[in-house]
């Protein structure tokens, strides 16, 4: 169930237009992870994940949030273009959130993907999982640099 979570999520939220739509099934595919990670019997990894998750998707919320306010309540990721120029420092905030999210290097969610997928390719787990594992950190890597674009270049 935690592998079609991470699967289904990421990929719906890489064809989906709304930005909370995008961050909550972000949200779930992070979810779905942490639950895997449990299951394959590493309490203080998901632990730790759960919790950088929640430091930098709760900045992501609070800047979506900030972005939806300031297009008149509009929530579409296509119209974020022009809202760089408006509010630089939320916008900033926004774009090291959604890195952290994706696992760019020396932030936050780096070390914590980063430690995952180590111990999976260390341990010759089975390739099915690897591959989910390597599936939901490339829909992850993909559905945030379409935000990064779409707040930037939309």
């Amino acid at each position: 169930l935690s592998r079609l979570t991470i699967f289904m999520s990421g990929l719906n939220a890489n064809f989906e237009f709304d930005l909370k739509k995008i961050i909550a099934l972000s949200t779930l595919s992070q979810l779905g992870l942490i639950i895997r990670i449990l299951f394959l019997g590493f309490k203080f990894l998901a632990f730790f994940h759960l919790l950088i998750h929640a430091f930098f998707k709760a900045l992501l919320f609070i800047c979506s949030g900030v972005f939806i306010h300031g297009l008149n309540n509009f929530q579409d990721i296509r119209l974020l273009g022009s809202i760089f120029n408006q509010i630089p420092f939320t916008s900033i905030c926004f774009h090291f959130s959604n890195l952290s999210l994706c696992g760019f290097p020396f932030l936050a969610g780096f070390y914590s993907k980063d430690i995952i997928l180590e111990i999976i390719l260390i341990l010759n787990y089975n390739i099915f999982i690897i591959f989910i594992f390597f599936i939901s950190t490339f829909l992850t890597v993909s559905y945030t640099f379409r935000l990064i674009y779409f707040s930037i270049l939309g």
